[in-house]
């Protein structure tokens, strides 16, 4: 167990790690100056090479879902060409979010590293434990109704989806 724990020690103060995190948190410091956004910065890596970089863009964009952390998927995504990530690493200023989470299940990315928790963003006012507990609810009981509609109509492009040799499998 010590060992494991050591080697957790050492991985995390590796200089490369400690290198693309500094470039994640300055990003997200940069992102305060500059006025742009959260403070939140994320850096995409693959093979040792920053492949994207982006800060928070929610405020400057009017888009809720312009999180450093999706911003840097998309640009690393469409670098490669490929929304198959599984070869790359994030860093990102602080634990992601559900709606980031998600994004980095998706995109197959192998690890994530990150500096601030999601206590720290808390206390600055970004709660996201609201969305984690309604997560845990059964649909009818979550404060945003949910309702499901025409499902006859649209399974219809699922059984297409299964029966087409023109998908791409993700």
């Amino acid at each position: 167990m010590l060992r494991f724990y050591f080697l957790k020690a050492m991985e995390k103060e590796d200089p490369e790690h400690v290198k693309f995190m500094k470039m994640a948190i300055a990003l997200s410091i940069k992102n305060v100056q500059k006025n742009i956004g959260g403070p939140f910065g994320a850096v995409v890596v693959r093979n040792g090479k920053v492949i994207a970089r982006s800060a928070n863009k929610v405020a400057t964009t009017n888009d809720p879902t312009a999180h450093a952390e999706i911003l840097a998927i998309r640009f690393a995504s469409k670098k490669i060409g490929n929304f198959d990530l599984s070869d790359c690493v994030i860093y990102t200023s602080c634990e992601p979010c559900p709606m980031c989470l998600g994004a980095i299940y998706w995109s197959r990315i192998s690890k994530i590293y990150y500096a601030n928790t999601k206590h720290d963003a808390a206390e600055i006012g970004f709660d996201d434990k609201f969305i984690y507990d309604e997560l845990d609810l059964p649909v009818e009981k979550r404060k945003l109704p949910v309702v499901q509609l025409l499902r006859d109509e649209a399974i219809q492009s699922f059984k297409q989806w299964q029966k087409s040799d023109l998908r791409i499998e993700y």
